[in-house]
């Protein structure tokens, strides 16, 4: 009984020591190793059926010695690409995976900047599924405040005026989108879109800063200009898209835990925020990577048309594969091209 006792006791407290999220010493001598090999370019990627084209691509050469190390639930996948020292790191789907995987990839790692790559929705109607997106800012939309039913946009602007800046971007008036007719007063009333709270790094603590639009790194934004006759994939078996795909640096893209498949909304973000890719990460990541004052750029392809074509269903069904494949191949000649 008493071996039984101290057991359960033993099991309690190794559990318990778990929970604490604790980074034991057995794992601090791993990491130490790992980056005495650094730095390394960080890569960050949401999903595994966009993660395996890179790992299986002949670019990729997972570290002999220790190609992986698990942490709180991740893997980290050591190795070289192009040539390059990496870290890949899936971060499964939605904003709050993303910031958290990032997040643990710059605290734990010599990191000298972070690629993120994925699919996403198109809400450009000049591009079409297949195209490979680089943005030059990235936005979270999802943090809103969502006005009561009588309230307008003067009282808005009054908050504004009297110093509340967390409600100064657009809005979203939901009577606008009436079926019938826009005077009709709708009680979803409207959405107002506000900035994220970033505490930056060496910055007085607790001190907080307003992002919305987030830059991606100039250096890495000007080397993606040099990835535009990127021979891409344009064909899922004999389904072929109307022109071969290209890789586009475009102004902005948008993250939100909603994935849009609504034609007027896609548009409202169209014409809002000239946002063509609609994803559930990259904003995260660029959020961590701002607070670290970590090099940032994200690179993602089109699978579907967020609710914009004239498919009764979503295109991403059909055309996921192919633009992971192509993110794949637009990150790799990237990759190629960072200076070691």
């Amino acid at each position: 009984m008493r071996r039984l006792l101290a057991f359960l006791v033993l099991l309690v407290l190794c559990v318990s020591r778990r929970m604490n999220g604790e980074v034991s010493g057995q794992n601090w001598k791993e990491i130490n190793k790992i980056n005495r090999k650094g730095p390394y370019t960080g890569i960050v990627v949401p999903n595994a059926f966009e993660m395996n084209p890179l790992l299986q691509s002949s670019s990729f050469h997972a570290d002999p010695k220790l190609p992986f190390f698990d942490f709180a639930g991740r893997r980290f996948r050591i190795g070289e690409l192009e040539k390059k020292r990496v870290i890949i790191v899936m971060t499964g789907l939605s904003m709050l995976n993303a910031g958290f995987a990032t997040q643990l990839l710059v605290t734990l790692f010599k990191v000298k900047g972070v690629v993120h790559y994925g699919i996403a929705g198109n809400a450009n109607p000049q591009l079409q599924i297949g195209d490979v997106t680089i943005p030059q800012f990235w936005a979270h939309t999802g943090l809103w405040n969502w006005q009561r039913f009588g309230d307008g946009a003067e009282d808005e602007l009054a908050l504004e005026a009297n110093g509340d800046y967390t409600r100064k971007l657009g809005d979203l008036k939901f009577s606008n989108f009436n079926n019938y007719t826009k005077s009709v007063p709708n009680l979803l009333n409207r959405v107002w879109y506000q900035p994220e709270e970033v505490f930056p790094l060496n910055s007085i603590p607790e001190l907080r800063q307003h992002a919305f639009w987030v830059p991606v790194n100039n250096t890495y934004f000007n080397i993606a200009a040099k990835l535009k006759n990127v021979t891409l994939e344009g064909c899922v078996n004999t389904t072929c898209l109307p022109r071969k795909p290209t890789v586009v640096r475009v102004k902005r893209g948008v993250s939100s835990n909603v994935f849009v498949d609504n034609k007027a909304y896609r548009e409202f973000l169209s014409s809002k925020f000239n946002a063509t890719p609609i994803d559930m990460e990259s904003a995260a990541v660029a959020l961590i990577c701002l607070q670290y004052k970590t090099p940032f750029i994200a690179i993602r392809a089109l699978s579907d048309l967020a609710g914009g074509g004239s498919s009764l269903s979503n295109e991403a069904s059909l055309f996921a594969s192919l633009a992971s494949q192509n993110a794949v191949i637009v990150l790799i000649k990237f990759i190629s091209l960072l200076v070691s």
